[in-house]
């Protein structure tokens, strides 16, 4: 009697993991995943498809970065190339796109599942960086103290 219990759990269990597909056929959620060849490494993922950067910094919006960095960025990355928990952050506006920055500020699970290098970089860091809730605002703020960082005038 155990042993019929256990197969009929056992059947419900991999019956509810499957989903039907557009064509009615039964497929694994795995199945259903985007594909990473969808995946643009050069704006990553997300809502922001251009951001438009003036070249002269803007003052106001480092200033709250800076303090945005403060709260929720700093406990885990240093303003230097040094690594903390996460990278540093000296370079990053040289080496990333300002959309690349601000889908993964905003969107950092999804670009983790996706991005090779930043898969590369969890390898290294061995923690994923959280979704910090952050806000569109918040997060133009942070790459604004980026590029403050870097040398922006």
């Amino acid at each position: 009697m155990k042993t019929t219990i256990n197969i009929l759990i056992s059947a419900l269990l991999l019956y509810g993991c499957g989903q039907k597909s557009e064509n009615g056929s039964d497929t694994t959620a795995s199945e259903n995943k985007p594909k990473i060849e969808d995946y643009d490494p050069q704006r990553g993922q997300g809502k922001f498809d251009k951001v438009e950067l003036p070249a002269k910094l803007d003052d106001a919006m480092a200033k709250n970065g800076k303090s945005v960095f403060d709260l929720k960025c700093s406990s885990c990355h240093k303003l230097t190339d040094e690594k903390l928990v996460g990278p540093g952050w000296k370079g990053v506006t040289t080496r990333r796109k300002p959309e690349w920055i601000m889908n993964f500020i905003t969107n950092p699970d999804a670009m983790i599942d996706k991005d090779p290098e930043l898969q590369s970089q969890l390898e290294i860091c061995l923690v994923r960086m959280p979704n910090q809730s952050l806000s569109d605002d918040d997060a133009r703020h942070i790459l604004e103290f980026m590029r403050q960082n870097d040398g922006v005038k």
